[in-house]
């Protein structure tokens, strides 16, 4: 949501993106498309992104696939406790506006997201301020896996590595601002990708 800057569609549209499967279509408004578009597209930014993949490899080889899940979050844990540092807004003002900018298009997000709203606000975002809400966060969602896996527990990771992963999240944090506002300024059609290029 932070990279979609003060764009409310643009923020529905990132939101929604793991929620939301195959070819977009013309099934969304315009704006909320090129959200949707966003999500993808960071994704893919990520997965190339030297100082991401220098994060996911620098965790246990025992996450396997799941490291990029582990980094994901711990990002997210960067981004909240130094909020100041990338936002004038205040982090509980933001959080208040942008969930207000979801509820205003309920309507258009699938059912099973509309049910999360309130854990996604209420308890998820604020409690990643904490390594502890991080734990939370991945035991909760190693149960929502039906395949064994050891999510559960990862924050141990963060505490192990946290200088390294708090540079790279900074240097990512900073390629993915200039990266997005490529994208934005081309109307939704990211750099390195052709035109109406859509990823998974």
């Amino acid at each position: 949501m932070f990279l979609s800057g003060d764009d409310p569609e643009l923020l529905v549209g990132n939101f929604m993106g793991d929620f939301v499967k195959g070819p977009l279509g013309n099934a969304y408004p315009p704006r909320i498309r090129q959200g949707l578009m966003l999500h993808r597209k960071i994704d893919s930014f990520a997965q190339k992104d030297a100082c991401f993949q220098a994060s996911r490899l620098r965790l246990s080889a025992t996450y396997g696939l799941y490291r990029g899940v582990l980094v994901d979050l711990f990002y997210d844990h960067f981004l909240a406790t130094e909020w100041h540092l990338w936002s004038d807004r205040e982090f509980p003002e933001y959080l208040a506006w942008a969930r207000n900018c979801i509820e205003l298009h309920r309507g258009v997000m699938p059912q099973k997201l509309q049910g999360l709203i309130p854990v996604i606000f209420d308890e998820l975002l604020p409690s990643y301020c904490s390594i502890a809400g991080i734990g939370t966060a991945l035991t909760r969602m190693s149960r929502r896996i039906t395949r064994p896996n050891a999510l559960s527990g990862g924050e141990a990771e963060l505490i192990r590595h946290y200088g390294e992963l708090k540079f790279e999240f900074d240097s990512f944090t900073r390629n993915a601002q200039q990266f997005v506002a490529g994208f934005i300024s081309k109307g939704g059609q990211g750099s390195g990708f052709p035109d109406g290029h859509e990823e998974g």
